[in-house]
């Protein structure tokens, strides 16, 4: 299971947690079926525990939340994307090991 750090949001949820967010968010477009992102979640995890007091990090489910997959053209999963001030700042498709995932993360601090 994931860490408490991170929360899972909906496209219900999805303004009021990652557009009007006072700090930068990463999201990651993910799905229970996508082998890549389970791989991905304790890296996930160690960024929270690290980086958390400076980034919040949120799951979107792409397949219960299509309008806001479908909103940013997500067409690979995972997707990761930073948000600072409203507006997507950078992307990463696919898995990333901890190192990479962490240097992205603090590339857009």
């Amino acid at each position: 299971m994931s860490s408490p750090l991170i929360k899972n949001i909906s496209d219900s949820t999805f303004e009021s947690e990652v557009i009007q967010s006072d700090t930068p968010v990463l999201v990651d477009f993910w799905a229970e079926w996508c082998g890549p992102c389970k791989q991905m979640a304790p890296g996930l995890d160690r960024v929270a525990e690290e980086l958390g007091s400076q980034i919040k990090i949120v799951k979107l489910d792409v397949d219960g939340n299509q309008a806001t997959a479908g909103k940013f053209g997500i067409r690979g999963i995972p997707t990761l994307m930073v948000f600072k001030g409203g507006q997507p700042v950078a992307t990463k498709v696919g898995a990333l090991a901890f190192p990479q995932l962490k240097s992205f993360v603090e590339s857009h601090l």
